[in-house]
């Protein structure tokens, strides 16, 4: 998906939502590869009480690979996350023991 947009700076703090709506923070950062000139991934900084900081808990921000990104315009929209798709969470270390 090309990104509509002047400088990658345009997309560092738009509001990050799911698919189905769910609020999930903001962009604090865009991670590139420069080998390729593509983006790599979106760092996204959670915001209190939204559905993402339930479930990453006590940490700040999580790494969103760009192919979940649906779209970059006014906000930012990314498929819809579930706790088992990310990684280094206590669900994923309970089910690993």
């Amino acid at each position: 998906m090309p990104i509509n947009v002047k400088t990658l700076s345009e997309i560092t703090g738009k509001d990050v939502f799911t698919d189905k709506g769910v609020y999930c923070g903001s962009v604090e950062d865009v991670k590139i590869n420069f080998r390729k000139f593509r983006v790599k991934s979106l760092i996204i900084s959670v915001a209190k009480g939204s559905y993402l900081s339930e479930i990453v808990g006590r940490k700040k921000g999580i790494v969103i690979p760009y192919p979940m990104v649906l779209s970059i315009g006014d906000i930012v929209i990314v498929k819809h996350i579930v706790p088992a798709a990310i990684k280094g969470t206590d669900i994923e270390e309970e089910t690993a023991e």
